[in-house]
């Protein structure tokens, strides 16, 4: 039956209504193809097989990268909606540190289920609640096929670095920066508390030269300057060191005052005055016995003026100036030491003692490291090398992503397989609990468990192989029980994927599916878009 339409102005009243009302699901339909358009931007990057971004920045510098949070990071979003899913990357990436590609791309997957059932006409609240319950779900049967690990079972760890490091551009040197990674991590745990590393205790350098195969470990520190005296030791062994705040050199008057000197007398009386300034302090240096001097840098003076240097190496000291500030805390932090902030505290009980504290040489220029220093602090250092810039640059963001997988494990003990594996398997498994559901949620549930299947298909066809016969395989593998058959990508077939030791940590896994869920949720919540009036 059709309602009559009144005279007047009642039917443009009724078609304003009508079109306020398809506002909100046009502006969900807008943020749904934003996300999905980021989400399929990184897609290709995904896995062992995937391709690398170059990122051209506006002054003209390039980068190649293969990380989702350093790509999603450098591109220009505009979006508010796309924007989402790059913060979801960067919260990926300070929770787990790897996984940052998949995190998009399962949201991805989630919004264009999400699309297809509010076209079914399914409330975005009702989608929204049972994605929730699906994700509790799911993280559940993930945790339900972990396999727990111990700290003290080496080769785990270094599986799992390792295959955090196969789908970069410095895959081939694996086999070595998963163990340094491994290593560097166990080394700064804190027996106190166990569950947690903080990375800033691993200082990763990156010094051009070489190949990535000289990367190294050192358990000691690593300055990236020379040695600022000329004729100065290059080479101190039974070193003391002594760490200081203070500057070695003339003080200044304040900024904006001068001191006008009219005759060569009052001249003179200045000079001398200076040296015997720098004198005193050389010489209640030598006192000490110190032979190793780490200056901070200094913004107002020089930390270190000629004549002191001077008098440095006439006394056999070597000086190393211009530490940064912020590189002061890991310093003092390795020596074990506190910072002398005056020349009073300068005694010989502040220093520190060392083995060797040597200049070497790479490829263009020279640094300095310091070695067998005594109660030492739980620091490592670990200096990348690279024949150029932009393998230098990917090689450090990828050893940030192993150590980040090995600091998972030690916050969350416990390893699941990789290669689509869990996914497949949280998929089947919430298939079947879709079955003992009723109503809307079975729907939402079988659209979510669809949705995950999206990481084995893309791996598949970013390896080149057919991703609808691969996934398909990879299914029935996992309802005959093959709990952890995924894909393996070298042979281009379905194997036990823990047999070729492609491991990844639990926690990677389950923030994936959490954050990614989230993000979805919020983004189903929002039916309009509103500009501020500033």
């Amino acid at each position: 039956m059709t309602a009559v339409k009144g005279s007047g102005d009642g039917s443009r009243v009724h078609s304003n209504a009508f079109k306020d009302k398809s506002k909100p699901a046009d502006i969900r339909a807008s943020n749904i193809q934003a996300g999905k358009a980021v989400a399929d931007a990184i897609r290709t990057s995904l896995g062992p097989r995937g391709m690398d971004k170059m990122i051209q920045s506006a002054n003209g510098e390039v980068t190649i990268t293969n990380d989702g949070a350093t790509i999603l990071k450098q591109m220009n979003v505009v979006h508010p909606a796309a924007k989402m899913l790059v913060e979801l990357s960067k919260a990926q990436d300070i929770e787990a540190g790897d996984g940052t590609t998949s995190v998009c791309v399962v949201a991805g997957a989630l919004l264009e289920a999400a699309e297809k059932m509010l076209q079914k006409g399914i409330h975005p609240t009702a989608i929204s609640d049972a994605f929730q319950r699906a994700a509790t779900k799911s993280v559940e049967i993930i945790r339900g096929m972990s396999v727990p690990v111990n700290l003290t079972d080496r080769e785990s760890l270094v599986k799992s670095a390792s295959t955090s490091l196969n789908s970069k551009v410095v895959a081939q040197q694996s086999s070595l920066l998963a163990p340094i990674a491994v290593d560097a991590v166990l080394k700064v745990v804190d027996p106190q508390k166990p569950s947690s590393v903080d990375l800033k205790d691993i200082k990763v350098i990156e010094k051009l030269g070489g190949t990535v195969e000289d990367t190294e470990l050192i358990e000691g520190l690593v300055f990236t300057q020379k040695s600022a005296g000329v004729n100065g030791p290059k080479k101190v062994e039974k070193a003391k060191i002594g760490l200081i705040q203070f500057c070695i050199s003339p003080p200044k008057t304040d900024m904006d005052h001068n001191v006008i000197v009219s005759d060569y007398a009052a001249m003179d009386r200045v000079l001398k005055e200076e040296r015997a300034y720098i004198l005193n302090i050389v010489k209640q240096i030598k006192k000490t016995g110190c032979n190793v001097l780490l200056i901070q840098k200094s913004i107002l003076r020089d930390a270190v003026s000629d004549l002191a240097l001077h008098f440095l190496d006439k006394i056999k000291v070597m000086v190393i100036k211009d530490i940064e500030r912020e590189d002061i805390e890991f310093v003092s932090k390795t020596l074990g030491c506190r910072p002398i902030a005056s020349l009073d505290h300068f005694l010989p009980e502040n220093l520190v003692n060392a083995e060797l504290c040597e200049e070497m040489m790479t490829g263009t220029g020279k640094f300095v490291k310091v070695t067998g220093i005594q109660n030492m602090g739980r620091t490592m250092t670990v200096l990348v090398r690279g024949s150029n810039k932009l393998v230098l640059e990917e090689a450090g963001r990828s050893l940030h992503d192993a150590l980040c997988v090995i600091r998972c494990l030690v916050k969350e003990k416990a390893l699941i397989a990789g290669g689509g594996a869990p996914e497949t398997e949280v998929a089947i498994k919430l298939t079947q609990y879709a079955q003992t559901v009723t109503g809307v949620d079975a729907y939402c549930f079988r659209a979510y468990a669809n949705a995950l299947e999206v990481i084995p298909a893309t791996l598949a066809e970013n390896a080149g192989l057919n991703p609808i016969a691969t996934v398909t395989e990879l299914r029935n593998r996992h309802a005959e029980g093959e709990t952890t058959a995924g894909i393996n990508v070298r042979k281009g077939a379905i194997t036990n994927i823990l047999e070729e030791n492609v491991v990844q940590p639990l926690l990677v896994t389950t923030s994936i599916i959490n954050f990614a869920t989230e993000t979805v949720r919020s983004i189903l919540k929002i039916d309009d878009i509103v500009n501020t009036v500033q």
